[in-house]
């Protein structure tokens, strides 16, 4: 027992020893190492301030303006860690070397994660779009709830939210109608019937619905002509939130609307001639 307790004492003594030895010949760069670090976080964040500062006075998108300023003090900072190993006679090389091969490595790993992310970068840049405005990309319809680095988050009428990558963004074929959504609709009426004055029935109706965009004009006319009567065709903005809500409360006041007027809406038919043996 007493051999035993006297080889773990002597261990003890020897990293004393060891740890002693260590900071009498090196407690100066130690402190200089220490100092050199501090200083560095000191540096790291005040010119991480600085371009926020500067980003802000461009009026440069907040999600861009963090993910700056938090690369520009993590920079600093792996630099700062550098100079102060090397102030303690630690060589940084073969630590480079290691860093480089992990980066290569998480870098095929992550692919589609930093494509996201500088896609995220080129929708801030170029703002094709802000929050609040409805898009529509890849068959997918809804406004912008948010723009995150990684994704787009959108959200629609039924309060589903709809997470989009970046990558699958830019470069597509992006449709950007802002807070509104366009409503395409067409009817025949007979062609005994007034098509002015039908025209001007359905402006009053959809002017009377008080659900229509007011940047937005609607547009009523003459579509077409066909075998069944004249083709009607109206084309109206509606608050994308409130979209299907509306456009059914439209709908319906434009059939009152025609209802009330006595217009007929002819329907297709077709003869059958029977020809017997």
């Amino acid at each position: 027992m007493n051999s035993s307790l006297e080889q773990e004492l002597a261990q003890l003594q020897g990293a004393y020893d060891i740890i002693y030895q260590y900071l009498v010949n090196y407690s100066f760069q130690l402190m200089g190492a220490i100092l050199i670090f501090l200083a560095g976080l000191w540096l790291a964040k005040k010119v991480a301030s600085m371009v926020a500062k500067q980003l802000e006075k461009h009026e440069i998108d907040i999600t861009l303006s963090n993910f700056a300023t938090n690369l520009i003090r993590i920079l600093i900072v792996i630099m700062v860690a550098i100079v102060a190993l090397s102030k303690l006679g630690i060589s940084v090389t073969p630590m480079v070397a290691a860093i480089g091969a992990a980066s290569l490595g998480a870098g095929l790993a992550i692919q589609g994660m930093l494509s996201n992310y500088a896609a995220g970068i080129t929708i801030i840049v170029t703002r094709p779009f802000v929050v609040g405005n409805t898009i529509s990309v890849r068959g997918v319809t809804g406004v912008v709830k948010d723009i995150l680095l990684g994704m787009t988050i959108l959200t629609n009428e039924e309060g589903e939210q709809i997470s989009i990558p970046n990558k699958h963004i830019v470069g597509e074929i992006l449709h950007n109608s802002f807070e509104f959504k366009l409503v395409e609709s067409h009817f025949n009426i007979a062609y005994q019937e007034d098509a002015e004055a039908v025209v001007a029935l359905i402006n009053d109706a959809l002017c009377q619905s008080g659900r229509l965009s007011a940047e937005h004009p609607p547009q009523v006319g003459i579509n077409g002509f066909n075998a069944i009567g004249i083709e009607i065709g109206i084309r109206y903005w509606l608050p994308t939130q409130s979209y299907f809500q509306d456009k059914y409360i439209t709908h319906q006041a434009i059939h009152k609307a025609l209802k009330a007027a006595a217009i007929k809406i002819p329907c297709p038919s077709r003869e059958v001639h029977l020809i017997s043996e």
